[in-house]
């Protein structure tokens, strides 16, 4: 969980003044057959932090670009600090900071550099200028970078700074869309810090995430679907709504993937996710529990009750998970290797520098056949260098990056025949369809003639694509933009796979379908390298590898990983926060 100390932290949310109010409020696009927004209601408390959340295409991003001024509702009432935005923007403009999911930083403008544009833009002068940046500066962290250029940040520094320039003028309202995104725990608890010191100073803010553990400090949450809110309340109230049917199956013998994937198709389970050695399931009925002898669990397999979480309510008022099958791991083969327990992927003393800076520093280690193997690490430590050494898109200064025993500086094309690769940011051609995508890449990978034309329909089907075969990539929903990345990525049925933050800004809903697709095809044999942000997914990892300040900090599975910062204090710490205890302690060294 983030820093949940900070959500028993006194706030001014119980005000009943109205910041933001709508009602039955629509959006509709010119070409679109549904609303974006449809018949919307809500009210946000002044001096609170209300979190949105919902699922990709939900329509979180459309109602705050209506808060902003920046679109106008086809029908229905919409007041921010009793202004209507569309009438009222010149007012309502310097009353209100709004930073949107990709933040208009410019990268070859330095901190300083970024912060001057953007006070002309607000018409922040003279003395108050000097007084908001050394205020700003001093309360993102950033004085000591102002010279530094923006593309040169990493991703929690770029957020923080995207947050200093929103702040400028001293808004009475911020609108955030999804700032923890891509951001590392740590950072995302600074940003967490900051936003809570804001809203305790009387300002109002509208968070909003696919992150339902960011969501649960909110003081109050709006839970959104398909352009409504479908339910609205204090965290611990939607939470409480779950009690009884949260569950995890302890004491497991065996494979706990296989015993997630049973229990899925158990008609009393509606959801369930591996958490470190057990797995965590959300009942359809509290009365009614799966049959632990059909999961296949063990012997000395129980259920326990566990604590409801708010992405447990969240994912009832969806109707449950997507299950545990895989359309995609059914349609690759099953790896058949003569040495299943060789090294598939090894790094040996893995070595990078950019001029004196080390970014990756004699790291070194080894993935088994069909493994999952986890890279986590801050911002900026050096687990995306070691990534793309390990795929073949970095030269190793020093030392050596192995896939299926080819040497990467020494046989890079051979062994990129042999894997598949996601990368972080959508890499894919944004001018281009699906389909034009997809026969680009099956073609790159050397398929050709009828098996080309087969590869590509299982993957629209495997997908659900078929509704956007003609759409240019730049312009699908982020769930499935990120399914066609896959999708181009295994389309050749590649041994190993590495995917570079996944999952990282969509809902929880596709997050777990992501994870089934992972977890099935781990079981057919492909080997998986993994990063991610997100520390519920790096308890899905059978190891996980901790990268700090470019050298290996910690090794292990997560349980041993959470087991290494136990204490009598905190006996069973979760896997965020072995993350941070680990990393804060090697800063302390």
């Amino acid at each position: 969980m983030l820093n949940t100390a900070l959500a028993a932290q006194p706030s001014v949310a119980t005000r009943a003044i109205s910041a933001i109010s709508a009602t039955d409020l629509h959006k509709r696009f010119s070409g679109q057959e549904v609303d974006a927004i449809a018949g919307l209601k809500m009210e946000v408390a002044q001096g609170s932090i209300t979190g949105l959340v919902g699922p990709d295409g939900a329509g979180k991003t459309t109602l705050l670009r209506m808060m902003a001024g920046l679109l106008t509702p086809t029908s229905g009432s919409l007041r921010v600090l009793d202004c209507d935005p569309a009438q009222d923007a010149s007012s309502l403009h310097l009353q209100l900071g709004y930073m949107p999911q990709k933040f208009g930083l410019y990268e070859d403008l330095s901190v300083l550099e970024n912060l001057e544009l953007y006070a002309d833009l607000r018409n922040v002068l003279g003395q108050a200028r000097e007084q908001s940046f050394r205020k700003l500066l001093a309360f993102t962290d950033l004085t000591r970078f102002t010279a530094r250029y923006a593309g040169k940040l990493s991703g929690g520094m770029k957020q923080k700074l995207g947050l200093a320039c929103t702040l400028l003028g001293t808004p009475k309202v911020l609108l955030l869309d999804e700032p923890g995104v891509g951001v590392d725990p740590i950072s995302r608890r600074e940003l967490w810090k900051m936003v809570r010191e804001l809203a305790q100073g009387g300002m109002t803010v509208l968070w909003s995430t696919a992150y339902l553990d960011e969501a649960e400090l909110c003081d109050a949450v709006h839970l959104m679907n398909q352009g409504r809110v479908l339910a609205s309340g204090t965290p611990q109230s939607l939470m409480q709504t779950m009690q009884g049917r949260c569950v995890q199956i302890t004491d497991i013998a065996g494979n706990k993937r296989a015993v997630l994937r049973k229990a899925l198709h158990a008609p009393e389970v509606m959801d369930g996710v591996i958490a470190g050695r057990h797995v965590r399931l959300v009942l359809r009925d509290a009365a009614k529990l799966p049959d632990l002898a059909a999961c296949e669990a063990g012997p000395a397999a129980q259920i326990v009750a566990v604590a409801p979480r708010l992405e447990d309510a969240f994912i009832s008022l969806l109707g449950g998970g997507p299950g545990g099958e895989s359309t995609l791991a059914n349609l690759m083969p099953a790896i058949q290797a003569a040495n299943a327990q060789h090294a598939v992927i090894e790094a040996e003393q893995l070595t990078k520098r950019f001029g004196d800076f080390i970014a990756t520093d004699n790291v070194s280690f080894s993935v088994a056949r069909g493994e999952i193997f986890g890279l986590l690490g801050p911002n900026g430590a050096g687990k995306s260098t070691t990534f793309k050494m390990e795929c073949g898109l970095l030269k190793a200064s020093g030392g050596r990056a192995l896939v299926m025993g080819y040497d990467l500086k020494q046989s890079p094309s051979q062994a990129r025949q042999l894997l598949g690769y996601m990368a972080q940011k959508f890499s894919l051609y944004g001018q281009l369809s699906v389909l034009q995508n997809l026969e680009f890449f099956s073609g790159i990978y050397g398929l050709r003639g009828t098996r080309q034309r087969e590869k590509m329909q299982q993957m629209v089907e495997a997908f659900a694509l078929q509704p956007y075969l003609h759409t240019a990539a730049e312009t699908l929903p982020l769930g499935f933009k990120q399914r066609l990345a896959l999708a181009c990525a295994v389309m050749h049925e590649p041994q190993v796979l590495f995917l570079d933050e996944p999952t990282s800004g969509v809902d929880p809903v596709t997050r777990r379908e992501f994870w089934t697709h992972i977890n099935g095809l781990a079981d057919k044999g492909v080997t998986i390298m993994v990063t991610t942000h997100f520390m519920d997914e790096a308890e899905y990892c059978d190891r996980i590898a901790l990268i700090y300040r470019g050298k290996m900090l910690a090794l292990g599975t997560p349980d041993e990983l959470k087991e290494s910062v136990a204490s009598a204090e905190q006996p069973n710490p979760s896997m965020e926060q072995a993350f941070i205890q680990l990393v804060q302690g090697a800063d302390h060294d």
